[in-house]
């Protein structure tokens, strides 16, 4: 059975960088897409960016994220990262990284594994 684990969660303030890393291990059936979410307080649990495991490694990102995380991968490490810069108080939320089935959407569709999530916290 797959497993996904988080690390890198923590309290930094307005404008700082935090890089979450998520890492696989086990057996992990039939990835396409590798994505990360986050969950704030009362809201829903929702997606930030995903990366496509294909050759080319087709990047998207919610607009709320846009130009200030980056999200990439090692598949040698079975790791998938996401660095975030210019860290703003509404980024904060439990983080979760994800495998996909299908389509590499900004969506929860088809999502096969969840990690346990990390803490991100942005307050001065």
């Amino acid at each position: 059975q797959g497993q996904l684990v988080e690390s890198g969660g923590g309290s930094v303030q307005p404008g700082g960088s935090l890089r979450l890393t998520c890492t696989a291990s086990g057996s992990i059936y039939s990835p396409n897409c590798m994505a990360w979410f986050r969950q704030a307080p009362g809201k829903e649990r929702e997606a930030v960016a995903t990366i496509s495991l294909s050759p080319g490694s087709i990047v998207t990102y919610a607009d709320s994220v846009e130009g200030r995380f980056t999200i990439s991968r090692d598949n040698g490490k079975k790791t998938l990262y996401l660095r975030m810069t210019d860290l703003i108080p509404e980024d904060t939320a439990m983080y979760y990284c994800a495998v996909k089935h299908t389509a590499c959407a900004l969506n929860a569709d088809s999502v096969a594994y969840w990690g346990q999530g990390t803490q991100v916290t942005v307050s001065s």
